[in-house]
Formats: structure tokens, C-alpha cells, sequence
């Protein structure tokens, strides 16, 4: 070993400086060209999904010779011969003809072609998985000797690495490719050149909302967003994120209502391999993935009670177990939640933990409905109409004062998200002429008969003659939703379904669904 010494610490610079396989195989086999009578150096990536040999580095230095078999497909003795000679972490030398001539394993068929000269094998390992191959060719008239292979065996671990580095590498430009892609994706899907959350109404009718948004972004303190559904709760969460000292962290959203119950633990906790039937593998949960970053938990109301006792321990000191886990893990990670529910009754009617609601309610944020900040609406269409144009490729059309004469005096249940659903709608119905708002909105009925005009001040109107007529919410979702069944015939996801009518997730609307007891199959018949 000592006597290896100069030629190794140069094999391992070499290994460490070229994070290419390639580059590193070329500039490690000439170092060795004095030590190793050498006519060819390769190394062979394994497959084990496939179960086969792929050469990812060659270097040739006999003039004339034919490149080797870039692929090599392994039948099961192989594969196993394969398998139990890596555990041995040693040389194996094959003769001349590709024959092995001393040893137990027949690895003939990782060197296909008639090598013409003896090849050493030595498998290259990451932690306790084969992960490649290093194949050393003799010249034809030359032999490795004891020494040879002494050194060849010392090589591993730098060849190793070299290709470790090079599966790294690898995987961070598949990486990139793909974020590339979904970002391509997302802005096409939002109708954005740039990525970045747009508030409108920072000024107007949000302006308060921002203030606290401000006040509560430097620390690390829960948030509790309260607002009906459409009216932008996430985009604040990401505010919250994007002004805060975690901006370089992740932020992820998770849809709490839009989990199986069975499938909660395992979603946002994760779970080990084994854990359950179809755990083929250990998987880190949301809480993982959002370390050092921000998870943001929309419609908190519908967790389980037991996820609610996890979800607890995460706030007061940081650690998680996972499904099927023995040791518990620790997350570093900011909660920002939101909910359209009453959280305080449930707390009363026993729905939802006194503990959790009194940790979570830390700093409340409440979002406004968009009827009570109509200021904002001509901001709006105008912004959703140029985001429209840049979806569907069409020229870019404003709405009039008529158009927002019409937008104004809509009661807006779904708020936000339903007028950018409209303005979709008007920007595809006018075909890049112009924005047909009236038929957009009105679907066959007027805005007066779909929803009555409000009082001028932007606020609901008050009252005795009004509030007898004030129905609970959940009454009022329900009549929703099964106004939606009725005009999709019972039809939930899908084009003209009742989800894509309300503009919301299909999983979220069949949990709510089940929730208000509606069954989907009696508007079949209607």
C-alpha cells in the first residue's frame, strides 16, 4: 500500500476535481498508464431496475481498437453472480478469451467482446449497493502481475466516488430539466410571463390584510387565516413566506380536506418501508419536505382529532415519528393554516382540539369577501382578462364600463376565484374580439337572478327585514352544491361538472359532500 501512495493521492485529486465520469475516467487511466500495462480502461454503470451493464466511461489506447458494447442485459444467473461477487469488494481477473481464470464467479459477460489481453473486475460500491463496475484490460502481450492487482483493488474506492459523483450530477440536471419544465408549464397554466403572486388590491380593500401580513412575516409564529373559499387565502400564506426570513426555504400547500382520513399520518408525517401494504419504500411527509421552509395547511378544520394531537407536538417542539418509525425526527418548519370553518364552535362542539385552536390562533388573519371590498373588482377583471389573453393566446381585451357595471353588481359566493372563472369564460365566449361578460356571468339567467344587487355602500345590507331572512352556512354551501348537481345531473368532476361549475377541486367538493351528507346519485334522475 505504501508503495501506491503518489500514484493514489493523484488518482484521488483526479476523482474529486472531474465530477464528469468521463473527464475523470480519461485523466485517472493516463496517470496510470506507467503503473498498469493498460490497452483499455472502462467503467460500467449497473442498472439494477433493468438488470443490466451500461458503459458510461471508455479510454482506448491501442490504435484501432473497436469501442465495447455500450448496453449488456443480464439473465437471472448472471444478475445473481453479479449480486454476490460486489459483496466480495474484490479482483476478479478474467483470461484472454473472456474467461474467468481463477476465482468463483463466472463474470465473463461483464467484458462481452474478445478482449485479446486479461481483464481485471472490481466492483465500485455506494455504501452497501453495487453501483458499477471498473474493467481493466491488459495489453495483449502483457499479463497482470500480483502487484497489479494489488493496486487495482485500491482503485476501487476513488472510482467509486468518481462515479457517485457523476450519478449525483446527473440526477441534479434531471432536476433542472424538470423544474424547467413544470415552470414553463405553471406560468402557461397561470397566464403569466413571470412567476410571482400578484395582490391585487394591496392598496384598496386588502390593505389592512397586508399590514398584518407585515407585522407577522418576521417571526416564526403561527398564522390562522379565516376567509370563505375563493378569496385568496394561499396567496397571503405565500406573501407571509415570501417576506419572511424562510423566503429561501420551500413553501408547500397541503389540501387537508382533500386526504383520505386513512392516508393523513402517511401524507404529513410520512412513513418507513414496510409501514403498510404498497410502503415499498421509505417516504418523507410534507413536514419533511417543508423543513427550514413553510407548510401551509388549507382547510385545517377537516384534520382527523388524532392528526390534530401530531399535528400539536410538531408546534410545541419540532419532532414527528413517522408510519411504521422507531425514531423520531426533527422538522424546523413555520405553519401557516387556513380554514373557511367556524373553528371556535368547533372547539365548543368538541370537533376540534381547545389546545391546537389556542396554539394556532396565535396572530388571525382574516380575509375579506370579495362583496365587501367591490372597490377592488375593476383591478381584478382587468388583471384576470390580461392573464386570460396570455392563457388562450388571444389578443388582449379589457373589460368596459358596462362589463364592470355588470361585475359589480354580482354577489361574487365564489369571490375571487369565481370572477377569475368568469372572466375565463368571457375571454373564450368573445374569441379574442372582445369579452362577453354578460353571457359569462349570467349562464342563461341574470346577474339580478342569480344573486340580488347589494346595498351601494359594499356592504350587506342590514336589518330586521334582511337578517330574518340570514340562513347558516353550511345551509347555504349545501343548497350550492346541489344546485350544481342538479344543472350537471349529478356529475362531479369532469367538463360541465358540478366542481369545475363551483371552480373547485373535485376531492375537495366530495369531501364537503360528505360532510353535508349530499349524495350524488339522486340528481341522476333530475
Amino acid at each position: 500500500m505504501q508503495s501506491f501512495q503518489p500514484v493514489l493521492l493523484k488518482v484521488w485529486r483526479e476523482a474529486c476535481r472531474d465530477i464528469e465520469i468521463e473527464r475523470a475516467a480519461a485523466d485517472i487511466a493516463r496517470l496510470l498508464t506507467g503503473d498498469l500495462p493498460l490497452a483499455r480502461l472502462l467503467i460500467r454503470r449497473v442498472d439494477i431496475r433493468r438488470k443490466c451493464l451500461e458503459t458510461v466511461a471508455e479510454e482506448v489506447f491501442l490504435s484501432g481498437a473497436a469501442p465495447g458494447n455500450a448496453w449488456t442485459e443480464c439473465d437471472e444467473t448472471e444478475w445473481i453472480a453479479l449480486c454476490d461477487f460486489s459483496r466480495t469488494g474484490r479482483i476478479v481477473r478474467l483470461g484472454p478469451a473472456g474467461d474467468h481464470a481463477c476465482g468463483d464467479f463466472d463474470l465473463g459477460f461483464t467484458y462481452s467482446e474478445a478482449p485479446g489481453g486479461e481483464v481485471l473486475v472490481g466492483p465500485l460500491r455506494r455504501e452497501d449497493s453495487l453501483t458499477g463496475l471498473l474493467l481493466l484490460v491488459a495489453r495483449p502481450e502483457e499479463r497482470f502481475s500480483q502487484r497489479h492487482e494489488e493496486l487495482a483493488t485500491v482503485l476501487l474506492d476513488p472510482f467509486s466516488l468518481a462515479l457517485e459523483n457523476d450519478r449525483r450530477l446527473c440526477e441534479l440536471a434531471a432536476q433542472r430539466e424538470a423544474a424547467v419544465a413544470d415552470r414553463r408549464s405553471l406560468l402557461s397554466r397561470l397566464g403569466r410571463k413571470e412567476i410571482g403572486d400578484t395582490i391585487v388590491g394591496a392598496n384598496e380593500g386588502l390593505a389592512g390584510v397586508l399590514e398584518r401580513v407585515e407585522l407577522v412575516a418576521r417571526s416564526d409564529a403561527p398564522v390562522l387565516i379565516f376567509g370563505e373559499t375563493g378569496t385568496g387565502k394561499e396567496l397571503i400564506a405565500r406573501a407571509i413566506h415570501q417576506r419572511s426570513p424562510r423566503a429561501a426555504g420551500p413553501i408547500h400547500r397541503v389540501n387537508c380536506g382533500a386526504i383520505p382520513p386513512e392516508l393523513i399520518d402517511a401524507e404529513l408525517f410520512g412513513h418507513e418501508r414496510g409501514a403498510f401494504t404498497g410502503a415499498e419504500q421509505q417516504r418523507k411527509g410534507w413536514f419533511e419536505r417543508a423543513n427550514n421552509g413553510t407548510l401551509f395547511l388549507d382547510e385545517i378544520g377537516e384534520l382527523p382529532l388524532a392528526a390534530q394531537v401530531r399535528l400539536l407536538r410538531i408546534l410545541q417542539d419540532g419532532w414527528l415519528e413517522r408510519v411504521g418509525g422507531q425514531h423520531p425526527v426533527h422538522v424546523d418548519v413555520r405553519i401557516v393554516a387556513a380554514t373557511h370553518r367556524d373553528l371556535a364552535r368547533m372547539v365548543a362542539e368538541g370537533r376540534f382540539r381547545e389546545d391546537l385552536w389556542y396554539r394556532m390562533a396565535v396572530f388571525p388573519i382574516v380575509l375579506p369577501p370579495l362583496r365587501e371590498r367591490r372597490g377592488d373588482i375593476p383591478e381584478l377583471a382587468r388583471h384576470f382578462a390580461r392573464r386570460a389573453a396570455v392563457r388562450f393566446g388571444l389578443p388582449e381585451v379589457l373589460p368596459t364600463d358596462d362589463d364592470l357595471r355588470l361585475l359589480c353588481a354580482y354577489d361574487w359566493p365564489g369571490n375571487v376565484r369565481e370572477l377569475g372563472t368568469v372572466i375565463d369564460r368571457a375571454a373564450i365566449l368573445g374569441n379574442g374580439g372582445s369579452l362577453e361578460v354578460a353571457k359569462a356571468l349570467g349562464g342563461g339567467e341574470t346577474a339580478v337572478t342569480r344573486s340580488p344587487k347589494p346595498a351601494t355602500s359594499g356592504h350587506p345590507p342590514a336589518g330586521p327585514a334582511t337578517s330574518a331572512h340570514v340562513e347558516p352556512l353550511d345551509t347555504a354551501i349545501r343548497r350550492h352544491i346541489e344546485r350544481a348537481l342538479a344543472a350537471a345531473r349529478g356529475k362531479v368532476e369532469g367538463p360541465r361538472g358540478a366542481a369545475e361549475m363551483l371552480s373547485v377541486n373535485p376531492h375537495t367538493l366530495r369531501s364537503k359532500m360528505r360532510k353535508l351528507g349530499i349524495d350524488w346519485r339522486g340528481f341522476r334522475e333530475l
